[in-house]
């Protein structure tokens, strides 16, 4: 190459000099470089600094040879000093061949170029700025340079530029966002490193609103915030705890629907620190936002609900989840139910589709977020807040009980879980009824199964659900009502209400719609009790176990002539006569034995009122399906020429083990609190000698054992025996007086009974006979 005439106007002994090995050599061509520079700035001479830089750029720090790109460096370098000022004018030359230099293979030339910049960048100050990208770009790949020297140069020059854009007021934040966007997703530590020190500088400083462009580079941030090192993970949560603190400052500035979904997905982190500071932003987000967090709701519980099952060991996250949880609960109202979706003058956007959410990551840089699964949102499918009062927000219900449904069919989830949702379900239906009952006909049987649940307080929450569905007036409303379409998602346990076209007869009972209370009942309430039937049915070990709890829980939530007088209608008509049996012997020990009856029981003692004696006649019909039930029924509403009666009717009957457990246990109620009228009128023996006589009745039945003794002994202390002779026809007894008075044909029950103990007898020997075969087939 020929020096003199291609690199002019260098002299020939100072491109010797820079392309020398020696630094001292190259170091003695930069003083010569600058002191060439400043006469050409003295002279005014552009063109030939141009040149110079050019040359410089060109034909040594860009060179093949390494020697030739230490000396342009230095070159530059003094090209920048000589400048002074003016270097801002020609700084894109200057720094370009330098940052070129950056991704040198040799670890000194990375060096040199490190310092070579430093010179340039502390000559031009604040003129650097609007190169500062490149100068960032370039910072944040030395950051991880493996060479400490290097890192060392790097962290000096690094020093600066914070200096730099602290002291200035016209740093570029917005054109600067997209490259930190990019940068903050980097896996390398140290460069991790890098970018929370900067952000930490860029909060600092009062003129950068850097809150602004949070949701640009907030999941980036708790990326990190799961880094392995300490230090990183420390000084990410210092930055974090920074923001946090602007906006609760500022929260009429802050873009919270921006964010909603990125604390969404950070808030079912498996790292517990990225999860327990997702969550409690969520708690602050919930309480600043006010409702402008509801259209995010059902990610909200996707990631919260989860939390509420936590054990000690997560103790923090679930006590801050189970604030978000209780705290986006009061955010819906009972306005929610009256707003139409599509008359919102001002709505935040609905939760897109997981097609939609597809197309908006494709479009989006890889540093996008998508939406779980169960909330179905991304970045960029958000709006802008700016004042969360004057946004009015449509509740995405639809969404909610979405959720809700999913939670409650995943049986791995935990008893505070389960709990939390019927919570919502049941807060729903009290704020939206209206709109919850468009979903009752596909969480009913979710609900109807949760019965089955091993925790009482999930069984408590469900049938306060279930009470709500069946009582509230919106479920009367028409359309609402129960289903009997092919839209309905069936269940293994689901029934619809049959077509009542009849009374059950004409003696003057009457069906569950002539109840007195039934107008606080709704449509659902008789496919409630058609289905919890059914299931006691088809499960009969939660009927052993839970069935007697389940229906005085019920007898409190709801009115409990209403439950009884409508299972005894459905029971009428069971085809399955054992199970008859034993949920008319359930319900029978309920009534007779439970304090939430206690008023039930009163309304049934006297039969003064049409309604009570409509109830005693409803219940008579089901209870024949157990002779002893039924004899205590009797005993309770004080017929007792009618016990009598029936008792003369059991020596047709076949006298079972079980028959005579039943008579038993009678015996023993008898001796209970519950008849200390009955015993009190053994007293008048004049008034009440059939109450003695089916007493007796009893004993004749019982086999000589405990049983026999007690009623033996209690028939003993009847005072003045001789006087257990049936009262003159001519002359009446109060207990004739009250029967007459109350209308009720006992010929007809009577013969009723009969007709369904033979239905009984036939379908034990249809068993027997069955088992029989079966056992000739074993043989065979």
């Amino acid at each position: 190459m020929n020096a003199e005439r291609d690199l002019a106007p260098l002299a020939p002994s100072v491109v010797r000099a820079l392309n020398d090995k020696l630094y001292e050599k190259r170091k003695v061509a930069a003083l010569e470089i600058e002191k060439l520079v400043r006469e050409f700035v003295a002279q005014n001479n552009t063109s030939q600094i141009k040149h110079v830089i050019q040359i410089l750029s060109q034909e040594f720090a860009l060179s093949q040879h390494p020697h030739s790109r230490k000396g342009g460096l230095i070159g530059l370098a003094a090209c920048s000093i000589a400048l002074g000022k003016d270097s801002g004018l020609y700084l894109k030359e200057l720094i370009e061949p330098v940052l070129t230099c950056f991704n040198d293979a040799d670890s000194r030339l990375r060096y040199y170029a490190c310092e070579a910049l430093y010179n340039i960048v502390k000559v031009a100050r604040g003129s650097v700025l609007p190169h500062f990208n490149v100068l960032f770009d370039g910072l944040s790949k030395l950051a991880a340079d493996p060479d400490p020297n290097v890192k060392s140069g790097s962290e000096l020059l690094d020093r600066l530029l914070k200096d730099i854009v602290t002291e200035s007021n016209q740093f570029d934040l917005v054109g600067f966002i997209p490259l930190l966007r990019e940068r903050i997703y980097s896996n390398n530590q140290y460069a991790r490193q890098f970018i929370i020190s900067w952000i930490l500088v860029l909060e600092s400083v009062p003129d950068i609103n850097l809150l602004d462009y949070l949701p640009e580079i907030l999941d980036g941030l708790f990326q990190i915030l799961g880094d392995n090192s300490k230090e990183i993970r420390k000084m990410c949560e210092v930055a974090l705890g920074e923001f946090l603190k602007e906006i609760k400052k500022n929260p009429s500035s802050v873009k919270f629907a921006e964010m909603a979904n990125i604390l969404v997905i950070h808030c079912q982190a498996a790292d517990d620190l990225i999860q327990l500071t997702a969550m409690c932003w969520m708690r602050e987000f919930i309480q600043l936002a006010g409702r402008v967090m509801l259209p995010y709701s059902s990610g909200i519980l996707t990631a919260v609900l989860p939390c509420l099952s936590y054990d000690d060991r997560k103790k923090n996250i679930k006590e801050v989840a189970n604030v978000c949880n209780q705290s986006l609960m009061k955010l819906v109202i009972p306005e929610d139910d009256e707003m139409d979706e599509t008359k919102q003058s001002m709505t935040l956007p609905a939760e897109p589709t997981s097609q939609e959410s597809l197309s908006k990551t494709e479009a989006t840089s890889s540093s996008s977020l998508d939406a779980s699964g169960d909330s179905n949102f991304s970045n960029s499918s958000v709006f802008t807040v700016t004042s969360s009062e004057r946004i009015q927000v449509t509740l995405n219900l639809d969404g909610i009980v979405q959720v809700l449904d999913c939670h409650l069919h995943d049986t791995s989830i935990g008893m505070m879980t389960r709990i939390a949702v019927l919570k919502w379900l049941y807060h729903l239906y009290i704020k939206t009824p209206r709109k919850m009952f468009r979903h009752t006909d596909s969480l009913f049987p979710i609900l109807l199964r949760t019965l089955s649940d091993e925790s009482d307080e999930v069984i408590l929450k469900d049938l306060e659900v279930l009470a709500e569905i069946a009582s509230s007036p919106a479920g009367q409303t028409e359309g609402h009502g129960p289903s009997d379409g092919s839209d309905v998602r069936p269940g293994p346990v689901e029934l619809h209400i049959p077509a009542r076209t009849s009374q059950l007869s004409s003696s003057g009972t009457k069906g569950l719609e002539c109840s007195p209370s039934t107008p606080t009942m709704n449509s659902y309430f008789y496919k409630f009790m058609i289905n919890l039937l059914k299931r006691f049915s088809s499960e009969r070990k939660l009927l052993e176990t839970r069935g007697a709890f389940i229906i005085r829980q019920l007898c409190l939530l709801l009115n409990a002539e209403n439950i009884f007088h409508s299972m005894a209608d459905i029971l009428l008509r069971e085809e399955d006569l054992k199970f008859a049996s034993t949920m008319v012997h359930t319900l029978n020990t309920i009534l007779l034995t439970s304090s939430e009856l206690f008023q039930l029981r009163n309304q049934l003692k006297d039969l003064r009122t049409p309604e009570s004696r409509n109830l005693f006649c409803c219940l008579y019909r089901s209870w024949c399906h157990n002779p002893v039930t039924t004899v205590s029924l009797c005993f309770l509403t004080q017929n007792y020429k009618h016990a009598y009666d029936l008792i003369q009717k059991f020596g047709d009957l076949e006298v079972t083990v079980d028959f005579l457990t039943e008579v038993d246990k009678l015996v023993q109620l008898i001796e209970c609190p519950i008849f200390t009228y009955l015993r009190l009128q053994l007293l008048d023996v004049k008034n009440n000698p059939y109450l003695i006589k089916a007493l007796y009745g009893l004993l004749m039945l019982l086999p000589q054992s405990s049983a026999f003794q007690l009623l033996s002994h209690r028939l003993q202390c009847v005072p003045n025996p001789e006087l257990m002779q049936t009262t003159d026809s001519t002359k009446p007894s109060t207990g004739f007086k009250r029967m007459a008075a109350s209308n009720i044909d006992y010929t007809e029950l009577l013969q009723h009974f009969e007709k369904v103990q033979n239905k009984h007898l036939e379908a034990r020997h249809q068993r027997a006979g069955r088992a029989e075969q079966l056992d000739r087939r074993v043989v065979l």
